[in-house]
């Protein structure tokens, strides 16, 4: 009993001077000069979302009570739009036809555009609805054809969305009326053949021409959904910063020339959407095109050079929970299907929702999908963080 009670303590003396030597060692450098002190978790959650602050081991219950609410205009707009949307896809269109024939009809996405499902979060001085975060997932929740959902996520979740946070007010001026209306379509150009989660190690390349005006392009991207369609992309490519390779950001037009798509991807669902290869030949992008930079992250210009990958993260961390959302409102319908065949389907005399088995799985599917609807709403405090 001696030698394990000494074991102990010798174990919780080693714990104690490891624990010292850790907070010494983080507070001194090699050369024994101060450093900055670790922030605690609940420090480092301050100012940040409250997600963010969830997976630092904080629940800042401040950001989530009392729960965000839609000012009145918004509710008013999201009221007199999501009706309609959930009639449209009801009654006015054939998922299994745009599966079947990989296109969207023209007339559908005509009917899509005059809704306004293009600019959602565009603000209303240029030609968008101007929803926030919230209000764009409750009508995300409503867009039941995975094809349609894909190409209206894939313009403005991300294609246009590094001009709707990262962008100027001349370049939101000039791309954005036209892409809210959906007079032109967006594309976020950042994957390549050897560079999926490692964005940083993009190979496709941008030159400053010598007298600084404009930047060369070449390169190609794969998986681009909106790729064969889109008139504006987003476009990542490595430029030379201090002799040092930095991602830059572009906003690039079709108009410009030397850009050009590969054929359709046929995929195994959302067949109705365009996912393809695009490809960048000396493609002239006027400095005036780059996205970022600056003390907002707004300045665009040379001032932006090098700053397209916080950018890119940027979009992608703003941009996902339009999925959340879109399979939130899926799951919801998957409920009812499910509810109906255990209703009527009938094994060893009974129906099947009388057994406990497919009352847990049908319960656990109601509880999931409750939580993302209530975690859509919370993105209206994500809007500015």
């Amino acid at each position: 009993m001696l030698g394990l009670q000494l074991s102990r303590r010798a174990r919780h003396v080693r714990l104690a001077n490891a624990t010292t030597a850790i907070r010494t060692a983080s507070s001194t450098s090699k050369g024994g000069k101060p450093k900055a002190k670790v922030q605690s978790a609940k420090d480092a959650s301050e100012g940040v979302s409250y997600t963010r602050g969830l997976f630092l081991g904080v629940n800042n219950a401040k950001l989530a009570f009392p729960f965000p609410k839609l000012s009145t205009d918004e509710s008013e707009t999201l009221q007199s739009l999501v009706n309609p949307v959930v009639k449209f896809f009801e009654e006015g269109m054939d998922a299994k036809l745009i599966d079947d024939t990989k296109v969207i009809p023209e007339e559908t996405l005509a009917s899509l555009k005059e809704m306004g499902l293009f600019g959602l979060q565009i603000p209303e001085e240029l030609n968008g609805l101007g929803l926030s975060n919230t209000g764009y997932a409750r009508v995300c929740e409503e867009l039941s054809d995975a094809s349609i959902a894909v190409t209206i996520m894939a313009h403005q979740s991300i294609g246009l969305k590094g001009i709707l946070l990262n962008g100027n007010a001349a370049q939101q001026a000039k791309y954005l009326p036209k892409l809210a209306t959906g007079e032109n379509l967006a594309a976020f150009a950042l994957t390549e053949p050897s560079s999926g989660s490692d964005a940083q190690s993009i190979k496709t390349r941008a030159v400053l021409s010598e007298d600084k005006s404009h930047f060369i392009l070449n390169g190609g991207k794969i998986w681009i959904s909106n790729g064969g369609w889109a008139e504006v992309m987003t476009v990542f490519a490595q430029t030379e910063v201090d002799g040092k390779d930095k991602v830059t950001a572009f906003i690039v037009e079709r108009a410009f020339g030397g850009l050009t798509s590969g054929p359709p991807e046929d995929k195994l669902g959302i067949r109705g959407s365009n996912t393809c290869q695009v490809f960048f030949d000396n493609v002239k992008v006027p400095v005036e095109n780059v996205l970022g930079g600056g003390e907002d992250g707004k300045a665009g210009g040379l001032a932006g050079v090098g700053h397209g990958f916080k950018v890119a993260m940027n979009i992608l961390n703003n941009g996902r929970f339009g999925i959340g959302a879109a399979s939130g409102g899926q799951l919801r319908r998957v409920i009812a299907k499910a509810a109906e065949h255990a209703t009527q389907r009938k094994q060893f005399g009974a129906s099947l929702s009388e057994f406990g088995l497919i009352k847990e799985k049908i319960g656990h599917l109601a509880l999931n999908t409750y939580a993302i609807e209530v975690r859509n709403e919370l993105n209206e405090d994500e809007d500015t963080n």
